[in-house]
């Protein structure tokens, strides 16, 4: 989690982030559009994690500046074990 945080905060790491997708909930995204810095990221708080079997989760918070704005991305995301390597499957975003 950490890592794909750090992707998106620094930008123009697509590629990394497509590569840590998991494939089937990846379609039609682009390493363009992954590694593009629309938003400037701050900080990551992580909340919890948990893992059984091959599937863990962790939830965060994440706060970001939006046309000067600061605002709180709040999600607990899911993923999947293959092999050695943790892909993000997706997400579910919570209410402020």
């Amino acid at each position: 989690m950490r890592s794909r945080f750090s992707a998106y905060a620094l930008g123009g790491h697509g590629e990394y982030l497509l590569k840590t997708w998991f494939a089937p909930m990846a379609k039609g995204l682009t390493i363009e559009e992954l590694s593009s810095q629309d938003l400037q990221w701050k900080s990551l708080e992580v909340l919890g994690s948990g893992v059984k079997d091959s599937q863990g989760w962790v939830e965060f918070k994440a706060t970001y500046t939006d046309e000067g704005r600061n605002k709180i991305l709040h999600e607990k995301s899911v993923f999947t074990l293959n092999g050695a390597s943790w892909f993000y499957i997706g997400g579910e975003i919570k209410s402020a």
